[in-house]
């Protein structure tokens, strides 16, 4: 039986970090947690969440890159995902700073308010899960960038067709680009 303890590692980005869970494998296979409060409140981290959302992607698919009023946790439950993570905050020290992490099952990212949280599916059928600390409601207060914005400098693993609905949407290749954002 291999354990694997749960830990935590800052990134450039105040407040984005990328979490290990505790994960138990045995000749079954592994269980990992997701969530436990304990850990989370010990670590000064959001421990409580009123959402959870899962979606199913496409391999080359881009979500995002979206900054709602609220905390996330993400994840994926399979496959992989090439996470980028962009601080827009007012006043925050590391506005402008772009974050990549690869997400596997058991690599976790607290996403804080006001950070944009955006992916691709490196896998086909990934998925993806979201937990939130508050639940979305329409009109809530938030942000999107143009995941595919040349300031920003992501460098997506897998080449984007900008006119393949598959691969992005019309919503997120017409978002604003950072920009605007910065001078704002």
């Amino acid at each position: 039986m291999e354990i694997i303890e749960p830990s935590m590692q800052t990134t450039s980005i105040e407040g984005l970090i990328v979490i290990t869970p505790k994960q138990v494998t045995d000749e079954r296979g592994t269980i990992r947690e997701l969530v436990r409060r304990s850990w989370l409140e010990e670590h000064g981290l959001v421990s409580s969440f009123a959402q959870a959302n899962n979606t199913l992607t496409h391999r080359g698919a881009v979500r995002g890159l979206h900054a709602e009023a609220m905390t996330k946790l993400v994840t994926v439950v399979s496959g992989r995902v090439f996470g980028a993570y962009v601080d827009i905050r007012e006043g925050s020290a590391t506005r402008g700073q772009v974050v990549t992490v690869e997400i596997t099952p058991g690599t976790m990212v607290l996403v804080p308010q006001g950070v944009c949280n955006g992916f691709q599916a490196l896998e086909d059928a990934t998925e993806y899960l979201y937990f939130f600390d508050r639940e979305w409601t329409a009109g809530m207060p938030g942000a999107a960038l143009a995941p595919l914005d040349p300031e920003l400098g992501i460098d997506w693993p897998i080449p984007v067709d900008v006119d393949d609905r598959a691969m992005i949407s019309e919503k997120d290749l017409n978002a604003p680009r950072y920009a605007a954002v910065r001078n704002s």
